[in-house]
């Protein structure tokens, strides 16, 4: 390890976005293109539809509630290996699959995977990056989701131009294979902890004081948990609402062609990949607390515009906004919670806020859409949105301003 010319860590960071490409970029994001030749082939009902996403979310929610202990019996870099062949395996299998009811169950396997992996990811961050570094490390994991949204929007309508409304069996078998080359070189990429290289996490360690833990953290960590719990629950409610119906608003209010609101959705692939490294490096600087605050900002603004009817530039200018902080939420949070609980505790920690996270997975679409059936629309959704994340961004104030662990 001595011989590279840049510390391991960094290759960690390459591992960890080869990961989110594949358990969310391809297996979650993906879906939404995938689904209308699913719906045809396997004569799907609507919902029907609304059974399979919700199917991954509870997956997702069952893998963490037993991450930890995985984690704790096979560590990040075993746990990795198996939760990414597994989503490699269940893509595979949907290629083939002639049924709704096998449909629903590999997709809820592939949730799972998809759990696994990405905690295992955040918690490699917290061993192999200090706090002054752990932002952008934690920024550059989830450029991973962008590159797979810019990747499925680009050869998914290919591929179906080569093989009909069978099209999405091939997308799915060629994620399969995808991800099963991705996890042989993410299961070799990986070591468990900086020592096991004979190294240290990168970055200068800091050193604190008990007057520095107990300012930062007047009433404990559970408290500062709850409260990241309840942003990261804002987050999962309003950025699903976005980017279930944006697409849907444009073709149903405001008469776009659906190619047209393709490309608007691909300008958000585009920008999302700065999302992440922007904020997480950002909140580095300004500390959690701040970067989270202003990210909520951004996304109200984002929300409000969605909501206006102002035009084709105001939705452009959601569009930007909404896709320069896509991505920045997860890669703050997983960040923080190394930072306020250490990297030994962060498996549990982040699993934890995670559970408020996938119950606003759940519960934003649906409300979204049972408040569109009432008024006509969904402005009145992403206005509810921005009421949401306007309140997220005045409980952002009530964070620590610092962090009581020095790794």
């Amino acid at each position: 390890m001595s011989r590279l010319p840049f510390h391991y860590g960094w290759l960690i960071v390459v591992a960890c976005i080869l990961t989110t490409f594949s358990c969310f970029g391809l297996a979650r994001f993906a879906f939404a293109m995938l689904l209308p030749g699913m719906q045809e082939g396997l004569s799907l009902s609507y919902e029907q539809m609304g059974y399979l996403g919700t199917a991954n979310f509870v997956g997702y929610l069952l893998a963490v509630a037993v991450t930890p202990a995985v984690l704790a019996r096979w560590l990040p870099r075993l746990t990795l290996g198996a939760a990414l062949g597994l989503i490699a395996l269940t893509l595979a299998a949907m290629s083939w699959v002639q049924s709704f009811s096998s449909l629903l169950m590999l997709y809820l396997l592939t949730g799972f995977g998809s759990g696994l992996a990405n905690i295992s990811g955040v918690v490699l961050i917290a061993f192999w990056f200090r706090r002054e570094r752990r932002g952008r490390a934690a920024g550059l994991m989830v450029v991973g989701s962008g590159l797979a949204i810019i990747f499925s929007g680009w050869v998914v309508p290919r591929l179906n131009q080569l093989s009909g409304f069978e099209g999405w069996r091939l997308s799915w078998l060629l994620f399969a294979l995808i991800v099963a080359v991705l996890t042989v070189i993410v299961f070799l990429l990986v070591r468990n902890v900086p020592e096991d290289c004979g190294l240290q996490p990168i970055g200068r360690p800091s050193a604190v004081t008990a007057a520095d833990v107990s300012s930062s953290y007047p009433t404990g960590s559970g408290r500062v948990l709850l409260l990241l719990g309840l942003l990261y629950l804002a987050f999962g409610l309003t950025y699903m609402v976005y980017g279930t119906f944006f697409v849907t608003s444009l073709v149903a209010e405001h008469d776009y062609s659906e190619s047209m609101a393709g490309q608007f959705w691909s300008w958000v692939g585009f920008f999302s990949l700065f999302s992440g490294v922007l904020f997480g490096t950002l909140s580095d600087k300004i500390g959690r607390r701040l970067g989270l605050l202003l990210v909520f900002v951004i996304q109200t603004v984002a929300y409000l515009l969605a909501g206006s009817g102002l035009g084709a530039v105001a939705l452009m200018l959601s569009v930007v906004l909404y896709g320069v902080t896509a991505w920045s939420i997860p890669a703050i949070m997983a960040a923080a919670v190394g930072d306020y609980l250490g990297a030994a505790k962060a498996a549990g920690g982040f699993s934890l806020i995670t559970f408020f996270f996938a119950g606003g997975q759940v519960c934003g679409p649906a409300i979204a859409g049972i408040i569109a059936e009432y008024h006509g629309s969904f402005s009145s959704a992403f206005l509810l949105a921005a009421l949401i994340t306007f309140v997220a961004a005045l409980f952002c104030l009530t964070l620590p301003r610092g962090s009581a662990v020095s790794r």
